[in-house]
Protein backbone atom coordinates (compact mmCIF):
# COMPACT_ATOMS: atom_id res chain seq x y z
CA UNK A 1 0.00 0.00 0.00
CA UNK A 2 3.16 2.32 0.98
CA UNK A 3 4.47 1.35 -2.16
CA UNK A 4 1.74 1.75 -4.45
CA UNK A 5 0.63 5.63 -2.57
CA UNK A 6 4.65 6.69 -3.43
CA UNK A 7 4.73 5.67 -6.66
CA UNK A 8 1.25 6.91 -8.01
CA UNK A 9 0.19 9.48 -5.41
CA UNK A 10 1.18 12.39 -8.26
CA UNK A 11 -0.83 10.26 -11.11
CA UNK A 12 -3.86 9.72 -9.12
CA UNK A 13 -3.85 13.50 -8.27
CA UNK A 14 -2.44 15.49 -10.80
CA UNK A 15 0.23 14.67 -13.78
CA UNK A 16 2.29 11.17 -14.42
CA UNK A 17 5.41 13.78 -15.61
CA UNK A 18 4.15 13.99 -19.51
CA UNK A 19 0.17 15.06 -18.82
CA UNK A 20 -2.65 16.14 -16.54
CA UNK A 21 -4.20 12.45 -15.08
CA UNK A 22 -6.19 11.85 -12.45
CA UNK A 23 -7.94 14.03 -10.24
CA UNK A 24 -7.25 17.21 -11.90
CA UNK A 25 -8.51 15.13 -15.26
CA UNK A 26 -11.00 13.87 -13.63
CA UNK A 27 -12.40 17.07 -12.57
CA UNK A 28 -11.72 19.26 -15.78
CA UNK A 29 -14.03 17.04 -17.85
CA UNK A 30 -16.30 17.36 -14.96
CA UNK A 31 -15.85 20.98 -15.30
CA UNK A 32 -16.12 21.50 -19.25
CA UNK A 33 -19.16 18.94 -19.75
CA UNK A 34 -21.33 20.70 -16.98
CA UNK A 35 -20.50 24.50 -18.16
CA UNK A 36 -21.05 23.83 -21.31
CA UNK A 37 -24.30 21.22 -20.86
CA UNK A 38 -25.36 24.01 -18.45
CA UNK A 39 -25.04 27.21 -20.76
CA UNK A 40 -26.36 25.02 -23.89
CA UNK A 41 -29.83 23.72 -21.34
CA UNK A 42 -30.89 27.37 -20.36
CA UNK A 43 -32.24 28.26 -24.07
CA UNK A 44 -32.76 24.68 -25.01
CA UNK A 45 -34.93 24.21 -21.72
CA UNK A 46 -36.80 27.48 -22.92
CA UNK A 47 -37.55 26.35 -26.26
CA UNK A 48 -38.52 22.64 -24.69
CA UNK A 49 -42.09 24.25 -22.90
CA UNK A 50 -42.60 26.54 -26.13
CA UNK A 51 -46.08 26.38 -27.17
CA UNK A 52 -44.65 26.14 -30.88
CA UNK A 53 -44.05 23.01 -32.08
CA UNK A 54 -41.31 23.45 -34.00
CA UNK A 55 -38.82 24.91 -31.37
CA UNK A 56 -39.90 22.20 -29.32
CA UNK A 57 -40.10 18.92 -31.28
CA UNK A 58 -36.82 19.26 -31.86
CA UNK A 59 -35.41 19.11 -28.25
CA UNK A 60 -37.87 16.71 -27.14
CA UNK A 61 -35.87 14.30 -29.75
CA UNK A 62 -32.51 15.06 -28.50
CA UNK A 63 -33.51 15.13 -25.18
CA UNK A 64 -34.97 11.64 -25.62
CA UNK A 65 -32.29 10.31 -27.46
CA UNK A 66 -29.37 11.22 -25.38
CA UNK A 67 -31.07 10.08 -21.71
CA UNK A 68 -32.42 7.07 -23.69
CA UNK A 69 -28.97 6.03 -25.30
CA UNK A 70 -25.86 4.63 -22.27
CA UNK A 71 -23.59 7.57 -22.19
CA UNK A 72 -20.62 4.68 -23.15
CA UNK A 73 -22.31 4.07 -26.25
CA UNK A 74 -22.41 8.19 -27.10
CA UNK A 75 -18.36 8.12 -26.13
CA UNK A 76 -17.53 5.63 -28.42
CA UNK A 77 -19.72 6.83 -30.97
CA UNK A 78 -17.86 10.46 -30.67
CA UNK A 79 -14.71 9.46 -30.04
CA UNK A 80 -14.63 6.26 -33.08
CA UNK A 81 -18.01 6.07 -35.10
CA UNK A 82 -17.64 9.86 -35.90
CA UNK A 83 -14.08 9.97 -37.38
CA UNK A 84 -14.78 6.79 -39.38
CA UNK A 85 -17.20 8.63 -41.73
CA UNK A 86 -14.86 9.82 -44.20
CA UNK A 87 -17.03 12.98 -45.07
CA UNK A 88 -15.49 13.89 -41.75
CA UNK A 89 -12.04 13.08 -42.40
CA UNK A 90 -12.58 15.22 -45.55
CA UNK A 91 -12.76 18.07 -43.84
CA UNK A 92 -9.57 19.09 -41.66
CA UNK A 93 -11.52 21.10 -39.29
CA UNK A 94 -13.47 18.54 -38.04
CA UNK A 95 -10.69 16.18 -38.78
CA UNK A 96 -8.78 17.92 -36.20
CA UNK A 97 -11.44 17.86 -33.67
CA UNK A 98 -12.41 14.15 -33.71
CA UNK A 99 -8.87 13.30 -33.47
CA UNK A 100 -8.29 14.08 -30.00
CA UNK A 101 -9.86 12.18 -27.49
CA UNK A 102 -10.16 14.87 -24.78
CA UNK A 103 -12.31 16.94 -27.57
CA UNK A 104 -14.56 13.71 -28.38
CA UNK A 105 -14.85 12.89 -24.68
CA UNK A 106 -16.17 16.61 -23.39
CA UNK A 107 -18.29 16.30 -26.55
CA UNK A 108 -20.19 12.99 -25.22
CA UNK A 109 -19.85 14.19 -21.71
CA UNK A 110 -21.62 18.13 -22.67
CA UNK A 111 -24.22 16.56 -25.12
CA UNK A 112 -25.40 13.75 -22.50
CA UNK A 113 -25.47 16.38 -19.50
CA UNK A 114 -27.14 18.73 -21.38
CA UNK A 115 -30.24 16.48 -22.33
CA UNK A 116 -30.92 15.81 -18.75
CA UNK A 117 -30.00 18.90 -17.58
CA UNK A 118 -32.51 20.76 -20.27
CA UNK A 119 -35.21 18.29 -18.85
CA UNK A 120 -34.90 19.45 -15.01
CA UNK A 121 -35.02 23.26 -16.14
CA UNK A 122 -38.01 22.70 -17.94
CA UNK A 123 -39.61 20.83 -15.53
CA UNK A 124 -39.01 24.08 -13.11
CA UNK A 125 -40.47 25.99 -15.66
CA UNK A 126 -43.50 24.20 -16.00
CA UNK A 127 -43.85 23.98 -12.16
CA UNK A 128 -43.63 27.85 -11.61
CA UNK A 129 -46.22 29.40 -9.89
CA UNK A 130 -48.76 30.78 -12.51
CA UNK A 131 -49.61 33.96 -10.04
CA UNK A 132 -45.51 34.64 -10.26
CA UNK A 133 -45.88 34.74 -13.93
CA UNK A 134 -48.60 37.34 -13.70
CA UNK A 135 -47.39 39.05 -11.38
CA UNK A 136 -44.63 39.59 -14.07
CA UNK A 137 -46.64 40.92 -16.73
CA UNK A 138 -48.56 43.61 -14.77
CA UNK A 139 -45.26 45.08 -14.13
CA UNK A 140 -44.68 45.11 -18.47
CA UNK A 141 -42.67 42.45 -18.73
CA UNK A 142 -43.14 39.65 -21.89
CA UNK A 143 -41.10 38.02 -24.27
CA UNK A 144 -37.17 37.62 -23.60
CA UNK A 145 -37.42 40.54 -20.13
CA UNK A 146 -40.01 37.89 -19.00
CA UNK A 147 -37.75 34.48 -19.31
CA UNK A 148 -34.91 36.66 -18.17
CA UNK A 149 -35.83 38.51 -15.63
CA UNK A 150 -38.27 36.21 -13.60
CA UNK A 151 -38.79 32.66 -14.94
CA UNK A 152 -35.39 31.49 -15.30
CA UNK A 153 -33.31 32.79 -12.42
CA UNK A 154 -36.38 31.60 -10.52
CA UNK A 155 -36.64 28.53 -12.24
CA UNK A 156 -32.71 28.01 -12.25
CA UNK A 157 -32.61 28.18 -8.16
CA UNK A 158 -35.90 26.02 -7.55
CA UNK A 159 -34.18 23.27 -9.34
CA UNK A 160 -30.73 23.54 -7.02
CA UNK A 161 -31.45 20.28 -5.34
CA UNK A 162 -32.09 18.22 -8.92
CA UNK A 163 -28.85 20.00 -10.51
CA UNK A 164 -27.13 18.99 -7.89
CA UNK A 165 -27.67 15.26 -8.32
CA UNK A 166 -27.19 15.74 -12.26
CA UNK A 167 -23.23 16.69 -11.40
CA UNK A 168 -23.01 14.08 -8.93
CA UNK A 169 -24.11 11.64 -11.50
CA UNK A 170 -21.80 13.68 -14.24
CA UNK A 171 -18.64 13.70 -11.72
CA UNK A 172 -19.15 9.42 -11.57
CA UNK A 173 -20.05 8.79 -14.80
CA UNK A 174 -16.52 10.36 -16.40
CA UNK A 175 -14.82 6.96 -14.83
CA UNK A 176 -16.15 5.77 -18.85
CA UNK A 177 -13.63 8.25 -20.26
CA UNK A 178 -10.63 5.92 -19.75
CA UNK A 179 -12.55 4.34 -22.89
CA UNK A 180 -11.44 7.32 -25.10
CA UNK A 181 -7.76 6.67 -23.36
CA UNK A 182 -8.27 10.01 -21.32
CA UNK A 183 -6.26 9.09 -18.11
CA UNK A 184 -8.87 10.03 -15.38
CA UNK A 185 -8.72 8.57 -11.87
CA UNK A 186 -10.29 5.55 -13.16
CA UNK A 187 -7.44 4.86 -15.98
CA UNK A 188 -4.52 5.45 -13.26
CA UNK A 189 -6.21 3.05 -11.09
CA UNK A 190 -6.03 0.24 -13.59
CA UNK A 191 -2.86 1.15 -14.78
CA UNK A 192 -1.54 0.83 -11.11
CA UNK A 193 -3.49 -2.13 -10.65
CA UNK A 194 -1.82 -3.80 -13.53
CA UNK A 195 1.73 -2.54 -12.64
CA UNK A 196 1.37 -4.03 -8.90
CA UNK A 197 -1.63 -6.32 -8.81
CA UNK A 198 -3.02 -4.68 -5.68
CA UNK A 199 -6.33 -4.96 -6.60
CA UNK A 200 -7.96 -3.48 -3.53
CA UNK A 201 -5.81 -0.95 -3.18
CA UNK A 202 -6.15 0.97 -6.26
CA UNK A 203 -9.36 0.61 -6.91
CA UNK A 204 -9.85 1.31 -2.97
CA UNK A 205 -7.68 4.54 -3.02
CA UNK A 206 -10.18 5.43 -6.72
CA UNK A 207 -12.98 4.87 -4.62
CA UNK A 208 -12.21 7.52 -1.71
CA UNK A 209 -11.21 9.90 -4.07
CA UNK A 210 -14.45 9.78 -5.62
CA UNK A 211 -16.18 9.87 -2.15
CA UNK A 212 -14.27 12.81 -1.13
CA UNK A 213 -14.83 15.10 -4.38
CA UNK A 214 -18.43 13.89 -4.33
CA UNK A 215 -18.56 14.94 -0.11
CA UNK A 216 -17.69 18.19 -1.30
CA UNK A 217 -19.97 18.61 -4.09
CA UNK A 218 -22.35 18.06 -1.89
CA UNK A 219 -21.48 20.63 0.66
CA UNK A 220 -21.48 23.41 -2.00
CA UNK A 221 -24.89 22.52 -3.17
CA UNK A 222 -26.08 23.00 0.25
CA UNK A 223 -24.15 26.10 0.74
CA UNK A 224 -26.06 27.26 -2.41
CA UNK A 225 -29.40 25.72 -1.86
CA UNK A 226 -29.45 27.58 1.75
CA UNK A 227 -28.37 31.17 0.14
CA UNK A 228 -30.38 30.66 -2.76
CA UNK A 229 -34.05 28.75 -1.34
CA UNK A 230 -33.93 30.43 1.99
CA UNK A 231 -37.47 32.35 0.92
CA UNK A 232 -39.08 28.58 0.39
CA UNK A 233 -38.16 27.71 4.13
CA UNK A 234 -40.23 28.77 6.93
CA UNK A 235 -40.95 32.61 7.72
CA UNK A 236 -39.39 34.08 11.04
Amino acid sequence: MIELLQDYWKPFLYSDGHQITGLAMTLWLLSASIFIGFLVSVPLSIARVSSKCYLRWPVQFYTYLFRGTPLYIQLLICYTGIYSLAAVRAQPVLDAFFRDAMNCTILAFALNTCAYTTEIFAGAIRNMAHGEVEAAKAYGLTGWKLYAYVIMPSALRRSLPYYSNEVILMLHSTTVAFTATVPDILKVARDANSATFLTFHSFGITALIYLMVTFALVGLFRIAERRWLAFLGPAH
